[in-house]
């Protein structure tokens, strides 16, 4: 008995060079390319099956993998991590009422002033000014204007006068003023003549309502202080149009006698809409006597923030305040608010007017506001939402694990289980090897040239290997036997391919096929006495086949192909022993033909040694070829 320790290996383009010999015959039935014919075994039984491809991954379903670590430690973490992100998500959700559907305010104002006030002006004298004389003629949207002081030029008439010094220019000679001159900073139109201003000074004479404002200054303190003790009624509807919902802050409890008696106060009343001139200004922490002198902008803020759902109904205004504008005269140039207007009277039969520089207080009335009804829809989207939070738990966890504070076999087992490193996928090499040359060459499939051609990019030693030496001597050994079929006989030079240098290749249309056994002119490797003995003899062939699997069946009928695949296995082991796992073997053509003639295929048709699969499902060998 002779033992072989040669092995058969599984390699994907063999037999046919690349797998792939003539085209298989039609069997007169419509085949789908698509389709992946398997061999399913299941005790004695086999079963054929055709699966249908899926191409574009429409019937197929992807999930994460898991991996489950049995832990007292890191499960209490978990559980403790994931109460309180769950307790978070309540707080914040009842906090901010996220369950809820929300509208923004839509609203109106109107405001209602009332008081009197008497001052006494130098200028003047007694002057006693109503709610038409503070603010009946300042009436804008969502704000109402205060006077609390005044500059009074009485008795203005058309003419012509000196120009004021401040905004005029001093001139010397008619020259320097320019008839019909004007600008932004002028209170008339130049007449051209120079004329005294006083004693010592003179300006261009213009054609104004004089004699011309001089006061620049307000009086100090403000001539209007007693408007602080004025009060306005400020009425507000609102609307919040998603959920059809109106409300006014003159609620409905409030009667008229309460409304007459009321003045609001945060603490004792902050729901009356009565207001005293001289408490907003003070809740906006201003000083009512500062601010009438020069004016300024109070900002009345009304905050609707309402809970329209059925148990928790609350709809009700919340009033702030606080100055809009810059205080401080020093940090602008216009400090404060002023404006000018002018009351005609005929006097003797000519137009005049008393103008009026008015200081004041502006309070713009502004309403803001939200309001939320439960919504289911809202409550889904809000925990789909924080759904992810719970992510921190295992983010944690697996840092935790990956640190110093956790076990290092633990750390290895767990990184083990989980992480599964892939490397880019590469173009693959084709594996070639030449009889004149003592190394295997590694080439990239070409489209343009053949194979025998292609340059190398890169080449690797043949292994030395002692045990396969002795069993190449026990082959040795074997007594020759006598050749069945026929031999490959030498081509006539012109049938032989111009990339054949040994003279037995045969012609083939695919690149990737036409491959000799030399890189120069000379014998054909299958002329050796030891492939004949090694790859051809049957009894060789046998011995191996039978090494691998001791019962199989070897009768005429099922032989040949297996003595076909085993001399292609051999001959990979022989001649491209030191194969890289990345590279795919290709056989010359001489050498292929020299085995499928001595054992041939009863169809003729060859496809080569193909790479076998087998998938371990549910305890079932699953073999797709």
């Amino acid at each position: 008995m002779i033992v072989l320790p040669l092995t058969m290996l599984a390699t994907p383009a063999v037999g046919g060079f690349s797998g792939v010999g003539k085209p298989r015959r039609s069997t007169g039935r419509l085949q789908r390319p698509c389709d992946c014919s398997c061999f399913l075994s299941s005790g004695n039984r086999i079963f054929f099956a055709v699966m249908p491809c899926d191409i574009f991954g429409l019937f197929q379903y992807e999930t994460n993998k898991l991996v489950r670590i049995k832990s007292g430690r890191l499960g209490s973490l978990k559980w403790t991590f994931n109460t309180v992100i769950f307790m978070f998500i309540c707080i914040m959700m009842f906090w901010n009422k996220e369950y809820q559907e929300h509208d923004l305010v839509v609203s109106s104002v109107t405001t209602k002033v009332k008081g009197v006030v008497m001052a006494q002006s130098p200028d003047v004298g007694a002057m006693l000014w109503d709610v038409v004389d503070h603010s009946g003629i300042f009436k804008e949207k969502n704000s109402f204007f205060v006077v609390t002081n005044v500059i009074i030029t009485k008795r203005q008439k058309l003419g012509t006068c000196p120009e004021v010094l401040s905004s005029g220019k001093r001139c010397f000679t008619d020259k320097d003023c320019e008839k019909g001159y004007w600008d932004q900073h002028s209170h008339g139109v130049q007449t051209g003549a120079c004329v005294k201003f006083d004693t010592t000074h003179k300006t261009c004479e213009v054609s104004a309502w004089c004699p011309i404002e001089t006061t620049k200054k307000p009086p100090r303190p403000a001539l209007f202080l007693a408007a602080e003790n004025f009060t306005v009624l400020i009425k507000n509807n609102i609307r919040f149009p998603a959920f059809n919902y109106f409300k006014r802050n003159i609620l409905p409890e409030m009667t008229e006698t309460y409304l007459k008696g009321c003045m609001y106060n945060r603490q004792k009343d902050p729901l009356c809409p009565i207001f005293r001139l001289g408490d907003i200004v003070k809740e906006a922490k201003e000083n009512f006597t500062e601010m009438a002198v020069e004016g300024g902008i109070i900002g009345v803020n009304i905050k609707w923030n309402c809970d329209l759902d059925q148990f928790f109904r609350h709809c009700r205004p919340v009033y702030t305040f606080q100055r809009l504008d810059e205080k401080q005269s020093n940090r602008t140039v216009y400090p404060g608010l002023s404006f000018r207007f002018a009351r005609y009277y005929n006097e003797n039969g000519v137009e005049t007017r008393t103008l009026y520089k008015v200081f004041g207080i502006r309070f713009d009335v502004l309403v803001y506001g939200m309001a939320g009804k439960f919504s289911i829809i809202q409550l889904i989207i809000y925990i789909g939402s924080t759904l992810s939070y719970y992510a921190v738990t295992t983010v944690f966890i697996d840092w935790l694990i990956s640190t110093s504070c956790y076990a290092k076999e633990a750390q290895q087992d767990f990184t083990k289980m989980k992480v599964e490193s892939v490397e880019a996928r590469k173009q693959k090499l084709l594996c070639v090897s030449f009889v004149d040359e003592d190394h295997l060459r590694l080439v990239k499939p070409s489209r343009k040239k053949p194979l025998q051609k292609v340059k190398a990019v890169a080449t690797h030693p043949k292994k030395d290997n002692a045990a396969r030496t002795r069993a190449l001597a026990a082959v040795l050994q074997i007594p020759p036997r006598q050749k069945a079929g026929t031999e490959l006989q030498e081509m006539p030079q012109s049938d032989c391919p111009a990339w054949c240098l040994c003279g037995r290749c045969r012609p083939t249309d695919s690149l990737q096929e036409q491959l000799c056994c030399r890189q120069s002119r000379g014998s054909c490797l299958t002329t050796s006495p030891l492939f004949d003995r090694l790859l051809l003899s049957r009894v060789v062939l046998e011995s191996v086949l039978l090494y691998r699997e001791p019962l199989l069946d070897l009768s005429e009928g099922g032989a040949i192909r297996n003595l076909r695949h085993c001399a292609y296995s051999l001959y990979i082991d022989w001649r491209l022993e030191g194969l890289q796992e990345d590279a795919s073997p290709i056989m010359p053509s001489c050498c292929v033909w020299q085995i499928r003639d001595r054992y041939p295929s009863n169809d003729g048709h060859y496809r080569g040694l193909q790479p076998e699969t087998r998938v371990l499902i549910h305890g079932e060998e699953n073999s797709c070829l």
